[in-house]
């Protein structure tokens, strides 16, 4: 922060809580948010708003698993044996008719069996011959009846729930949703997030470096967190050190379009931090203005006009945690999905390192996840400091370590959170 003569900003009593407490705090202002239709080529990245049932059995008809030959097992009781070749059967050509006693079909991978076959043999294990117009087929093993078959609703009977409503489409999601004859599914709209940071040592990317200036990082870091969460981030760049001017600015911005309102920077105890201040003296409900937790001790949020506003810590490492562990769940729970409060994570790794700082507070620190064999090991990324912004993108998780006295010896059992 920068240094100065003190502005008089009112403050106000902190009283740190917990982190699920503070999840749970802003998760009771969560409401799903509006439905909409779209088209299946543009759905990915959107949460369903309604659970997906199959309209049919998947696959709807016996389906040959190989190419070669449908038979029906009784013929093949006596080795070796010949049969007549009587059809051929093309992917999405249904059979002539039913398979005869002493006859078998031609059929290709994801053919359609006949009626009267219940195997398929492959082709390598078949000789074809040819005797004027009429083909045969000479086979010397057996197989049992089902082989190669795949039976109708194998993978899911009709009516059957597919997808839970709230579950994201991805590739895998969205070929069911086609395979289901679902061109424009029910999804919650990605929701707004006005993003906004504080400070006057604040400059554009495209702007020259100054004395005593930075580069607005966090805009851009956060703007990616959300898009990962399934919203659509609103850069709105910086507001100023000044409380009167930021706080008409914020309130213009928190009556606007955006669902969630996101500030970082702003909320500690300096002389220049606008948010605690507005928080400290405004027509809103602040929820909590502390939380028990290294980095982002600081981190505040409050309701006004039903919208919530969450106030992240200006240091890159903190505003990334913060924004992991307070606006994941927001969002989340806004497009229709149970969100996961910090004492539900049960993902576990041993510690590689040792971890040798005292905590008052729970720490949440960048991690490398990594596994030798069937091991799962984590290890701090890069420096614990909450400036720290070139480790960043090592890290795939958060390690928690517990309040402690002597810190935590490698090769213990600790709680991480994926990022």
């Amino acid at each position: 922060m920068q240094s100065g003569t003190k502005r008089g900003y009112q403050t106000q009593d902190r009283t740190a809580i917990a982190l699920p407490e503070a999840q749970r705090a802003l998760l009771r202002h969560v409401r799903p948010i509006d439905k909409a239709k779209v088209r299946l080529e543009q759905a990915f990245g959107y949460r369903l708003a309604a659970a997906a049932y199959a309209s049919e059995p998947i696959p709807h008809f016996r389906r040959s698993g190989m190419d070669g030959y449908a038979v029906r097992t009784e013929d093949l009781a006596e080795l070796p044996v010949t049969l007549e070749v009587t059809q051929r059967i093309a992917c999405g050509t249904p059979p002539a008719g039913a398979l005869g006693a002493g006859t078998a079909a031609r059929i290709m991978t994801g053919g359609m069996v006949p009626d009267g076959a219940d195997a398929v043999i492959m082709q390598e294990m078949a000789e074809e011959t040819a005797d004027g117009q009429r083909c045969y087929v000479r086979f010397t093993k057996a197989v049992p009846s089902g082989t190669n078959i795949t039976p109708v609703g194998l993978e899911a009977g009709r009516g059957e729930k597919l997808l839970d409503a709230g579950e994201r489409i991805g590739p895998a999601q969205a070929a069911l949703l086609a395979a289901i004859g679902c061109d424009e599914p029910s999804v919650y709209r990605k929701p707004i997030v006005a993003i906004i940071c504080t400070g006057d040592e604040l400059l554009a990317i495209h702007q020259r470096l100054q004395p005593g200036k930075i580069r607005n990082s966090n805009l851009y870091m956060l703007a990616s967190q959300i898009r990962e969460y399934g919203g659509e981030p609103q850069l709105i760049g910086s507001i100023p050190d000044e409380p009167q001017e930021a706080r008409r600015m914020l309130y213009g911005i928190m009556e606007g379009e955006a669902d969630l309102v996101l500030t970082t920077g702003g909320v500690s105890v300096g002389d220049f931090d606008v948010v605690a201040a507005i928080l400290a003296d405004w027509d809103g409900d602040t929820l909590f203005n502390k939380i028990t937790m290294r980095p982002g001790s600081p981190t505040s949020a409050g309701v006004r006009g039903g919208k919530l506003l969450i106030g992240l810590s200006g240091n890159p490492a903190a505003c990334l945690a913060g924004c992991e562990l307070l606006v994941r769940p927001v969002l989340r729970q806004m497009q229709g999905e149970r969100a996961i409060t910090a004492d539900e994570h049960g993902q576990q790794a041993i510690l590689a390192e040792g971890y040798g700082k005292v905590n008052a507070y729970t720490r949440y620190i960048r991690g490398i996840r990594y596994t030798d064999g069937a091991t799962v090991y984590v290890r701090q990324a890069g420096a614990d400091r909450s400036s720290a912004i070139v480790s960043l993108k090592e890290a795939n998780c958060l390690i928690v370590i517990p309040p402690t006295k002597t810190g935590v010896l490698a090769g213990e059992l600790v709680t991480i959170i994926p990022l």
